[in-house]
């Protein structure tokens, strides 16, 4: 099993911490369906950010099962240690450093996969954060910065010799954001390198190949991201498969439809009238485009509802029509 600090995690699967997607509800949905660990939405912590609702929403993890992970960003060493900091007094167990996101208004602002440019910046960032806190720190990193430059391996090493507890690594570069196909040779040289533990991420769509990238890499586990927008279900499905080599029963239509309803409800309670039918409609979305090939008629209604009580009213509707 994975160990990180003081933590044993009791499944090789981890849900990828993902901006927009990744927040209390979903967690809390996805640690239901068996995952090890789930990881907070990218979070700033800047003291003028602190009593922003964005900020308050994201650093919410009242009710979430230990250990609590927190992903912090940032392009400096001092502002990192800080954040580092804040996250553990908002009950962080776990810190985890964000070198992987590609989007352009993170890494304009040199953060996320841009640093990876930078080693001795890395470096020096890695060793100021792991000195500034007592729990466990993390990193989640991308192959390199483009495909001329996978430095993966060298970055592995510095972290390590930082003292991260443990390392994910999504197999694209920066610049080939989410285009293309994954590859996982990169994983496996890193792996053979260092003696933390090492999780793949990255077009991890179902149970078998979870487990041809375990046993191709030497990963210590898998990390499941956009294959889970829609589908949490997934999660259940690749931690049976690992434990057992066998397919897990299938869940019940009625419940998955149930779970997704409930899902909706909580998102409407969390974040409140208005913002809550906003983050709603992509969940929907995903969900419609799960249950149906043909969700247009459907999402055509919802899309254009605006309050909380009438939008789960006609999305419950819809997908008991659905087959």
């Amino acid at each position: 099993m994975i160990q990180i600090g003081p933590y044993q995690l009791n499944s090789q699967v981890l849900l990828a911490p993902m901006a927009g997607t990744s927040d209390k509800p979903f967690r809390m949905l996805c640690r239901a369906q068996g995952a090890a660990l789930t990881t907070s939405e990218m979070v700033v912590i800047q003291q003028h950010l602190l009593n922003t609702n964005k900020t308050k929403q994201r650093l919410d993890f009242l009710g979430e099962s230990a250990p609590i992970s927190i992903q912090i960003a940032g392009s400096e060493a001092k502002e990192l240690a800080l954040s580092a900091q804040k996250a553990v007094e908002f009950g962080a167990d776990i810190i985890d450093i964000n070198m992987g996101c590609p989007a352009k208004k993170v890494c304009n602002k040199a953060a996320g996969s841009a640093l990876m440019q930078d080693e001795a910046l890395v470096e020096n960032i890695l060793n100021s954060v792991v000195s500034s806190v007592d729990v466990p720190v993390t990193l989640k990193i991308r192959t390199g910065w483009n495909r001329e430059n996978k430095n993966a391996p060298t970055i592995a090493q510095i972290a390590q010799e930082a003292g991260i507890q443990m390392l994910s690594i999504h197999g694209r570069t920066r610049a080939d954001k989410y285009n293309g196909k994954a590859e996982y040779d990169t994983v496996a040289q890193v792996v053979s390198q260092v003696t933390i533990p090492v999780i793949a991420n990255g077009d991890i769509t179902s149970a078998e190949k979870a487990k041809r990238i375990l046993d191709e890499t030497g990963a210590s586990g898998v990390m499941v991201g956009r294959a889970t927008q829609g589908n949490p279900w997934i999660i259940r499905e690749i931690d049976h498969y690992l434990k057992t080599n066998t397919h897990a029963k299938p869940i019940a239509l009625t419940v998955k439809k149930q779970t997704a309803i409930e899902h909706i409800q909580q998102i409407h309670v969390f974040y409140g009238e208005g913002l809550g039918v906003r983050i709603a409609r992509k969940h929907i979305l995903w969900y419609l485009q799960y249950f149906s090939d043909k969700p247009q008629s459907c999402w055509a209604k919802i899309s254009k509802i605006d309050t909380s009580k009438q939008q789960h009213q006609h999305f419950k509707n819809c997908i008991h029509e659905l087959d």
